[in-house]
């Protein structure tokens, strides 16, 4: 398990989940300079990561410790990407994104284990 202080952001997936390891292999194709790993990996209170809510929402851990879940994970990724995906990133992170950003991503996880790659085990605590 690592804490190493972080130059670049950390992207945390559940390996555990198909459909998480499959959307967490998109990150390097899209050109983030965002380190990529499972929540397996990761000691996750070190990383100030609440493991409760990585049930439900991807997080990613920022350089100053900051973490975003869900969405806003996902902005901070493609804010770290090349262009046009940077922008589109600057655009999912912003205030106006946040009910619609979060509603999407919430249906996408509550769906998760019916899409691409998903299996049973990818389907959300509680959910069945």
């Amino acid at each position: 398990m690592t804490t190493a202080p972080r130059r670049r952001p950390l992207a945390l997936y559940d390996g555990d989940c198909g459909f998480c390891t499959r959307a967490a292999g998109w990150i390097p194709r899209l050109g983030a300079r965002v380190d990529v790993s499972s929540l397996q990996e990761h000691d996750l209170a070190a990383l100030g990561v609440d493991a409760g809510r990585t049930e439900l929402e991807m997080p990613v851990v920022l350089p100053d410790g900051q973490v975003a879940y869900g969405h806003r994970a996902w902005a901070q990724i493609l804010a770290h990407c090349p262009q046009p995906l940077r922008t589109l990133g600057l655009v999912l992170g912003s205030r106006v994104m946040e009910r619609p950003g979060a509603a999407v991503y919430r249906l996408v996880a509550a769906n998760r284990g019916r899409l691409p790659g998903g299996t049973v085990q990818c389907a959300i605590p509680g959910q069945g």
